[in-house]
């Protein structure tokens, strides 16, 4: 099934820390996976795994239990999908070091993000961990170790003090605490090779990197998601990794969640650039260099940071993007068997309506989704600040007064009416339609980051509408500025206005 693809291994990455979906959704997407080209999963569980023990306050509300553990794992194996877990041990430690029985093991104590590697508990902590997620997987061939982005580190007081004696770095600070993972990983599982993020291996020297044992324990993943990518760079990268003694190395792409922070929709084509990008640096190094490639789907930036793209908004992009990688290039014949694949006449064309934005599993969150974001927000603003009757005769002055000319309520209240009804019916069809898939803190959390403000803009309006009309027709003289002294910005004026004729 590998066709072209210079990738043997192809992994989709399920992000678990933002909007973890049931299990029963995951026994539908995961026979479209391995259709798709996937042969691996690589699950970053987080706060998502159940943790026993001391460990228990990790978990989430919704956590899976360990039979739901065991029941992904055999829908992995059923669809000939390999499993590789990923448990962060150094940086994006938030959803354990936010704990304040555990924040004693931060790198600076303001902030949440990275372990303190000085301590000898923080090696346990992340050891007990991984022994727990590994007491469930015990045939993974491979682990993920995380240890990307260890921001502040060499900046808590133990560390400046540390750092302060000759020949210490922070480079040496940083591979000491990766070799004591690793060495705990290949101790205790000698069958499982560790997997880590390179971004922090990236600056280091080569004759540190290659001085230290961590080529021999890891195999690197060298992660880059933009659409045009340094190609001469990476395979000058790959060369350092080779030379200073890395066996194998691993890519990783993205699929979705690494376009903004608050992305609601996928841009297909960044991220089919960004997979034909690592085609050519596939083909550009050594055939024995790289041993696959992780396709991530990020879910949130951070453990804090609020949901980018949703899975099932992510599939079309999932889709062209292992086609591309299996079959080495997106041509109109690839094209037309992702067409194929999620049901739908053109990728060009995809209308997202409901009943024509495909049959892949959660196609109907898609189309409601997309109908939120390209038209929600901005039909509210075509009606609130660019609708004549709204901006002429309501304004926020004229709401906040109650004033309004009878007539324009005639105006302006049946089109809120009828907006108004027609998104709460939409978002009454997508949190159906998220209930399906979701756990009700992801439901709760996405309609109201991006349902829920319009609707409120809009129930207010009609609100403010109601509360002119109780005070009844009023006066013209109401809304002329008498000719006496007034307020302005602070100052006394006399305002001379000419008495109006009478009516």
């Amino acid at each position: 099934m590998s066709g072209s693809s210079p990738f043997k291994m192809r992994l989709v990455h399920l992000d678990l820390k933002g909007a973890p979906p049931k299990v029963c959704y995951l026994s539908e997407i995961f026979p479209l996976f391995r259709a798709l080209g996937a042969n691996g999963i690589l699950i970053e569980y987080e706060d998502m795994f159940p943790y026993e023990g001391h460990l228990r306050l990790l978990r989430a509300k919704h956590a899976y239990s360990p039979s739901e553990i065991k029941e992904i794992l055999h829908l992995a194996t059923l669809n000939e999908l390999e499993v590789i877990p990923l448990v962060q041990t150094f940086g994006h430690m938030e959803f354990v070091l936010k704990h304040e029985a555990l924040a004693h093991l931060r790198e600076v104590a303001r902030f949440p993000n990275t372990l303190n590697p000085h301590k000898e508990e923080s090696l346990a902590l992340v050891t007990a961990m991984i022994d727990q997620v590994m007491e469930l997987h015990p045939g993974a061939r491979w682990f993920h170790v995380g240890c990307d982005e260890v921001y502040y580190l060499g900046e808590g007081e133990t560390s400046r003090q540390w750092l302060q004696q000759e020949p210490n770095s922070k480079a040496k600070l940083c591979l000491s605490h990766m070799e004591a993972v690793a060495s705990h990983m290949r101790a205790r599982y000698p069958t499982t090779t560790p997997l880590m993020w390179d971004d922090m291996l990236r600056d280091i020297p080569e004759d540190q990197l290659s001085g230290s044992r961590v080529p021999q324990l890891v195999e690197p993943v060298l992660w880059d998601y933009g659409a045009d990518l340094d190609l001469h760079g990476k395979a000058l990268l790959v060369e350092k990794y080779r030379k200073s003694g890395f066996s194998w190395l691993w890519a990783a792409s993205a699929f979705k969640g690494a376009t903004g922070v608050n992305q609601s929709l996928t841009p297909i084509e960044h991220h089919l650039r960004n997979h034909l990008q690592w085609l050519q640096v596939a083909g550009s190094v050594p055939a024995d260099t790289l041993r696959g490639i992780i396709l991530t789907g990020w879910q949130r930036y951070d453990h804090f940071s609020v949901l980018c793209e949703l899975l099932p908004v992510g599939i079309p992009s999932l889709a062209v993007c292992l086609q591309a990688l299996l079959h080495g290039d997106f041509a109109e014949n690839v094209k037309a068997r992702v067409e194929n694949f999620l049901g739908i006449s053109s990728l060009e064309e995809m209308s997202f309506r409901s009943e024509g934005a495909g049959s892949f599993p959660g196609s109907d969150i898609l189309a409601l989704v997309t109908q939120v974001s390209l038209h929600l927000c901005s039909s509210v603003d075509a009606l609130l600040e660019r609708d004549r009757y709204v901006t002429g005769w309501f304004s926020p002055y004229h709401r906040r007064r109650k004033l309004i000319h009878p007539v324009m309520i005639e105006h302006i209240q049946p089109q809120a009416l009828s907006l108004l009804a027609r998104w709460n019916a939409l978002a009454g069809e997508l949190e159906a339609a998220l209930q399906r898939i979701f756990y009700p803190d992801t439901v709760e959390e996405w309609l109201e980051e991006n349902v829920h403000p319009s609707l409120q803009r809009l129930q207010a309006l009609l609100q403010d509408l109601g509360s002119s009309a109780d005070r009844g027709t009023r006066k013209r003289n109401l809304m002329w500025v008498s000719p006496t002294d007034t307020t302005l910005c602070g100052m006394k004026t006399r305002l001379q206005v000419k008495s109006p004729d009478p009516a």
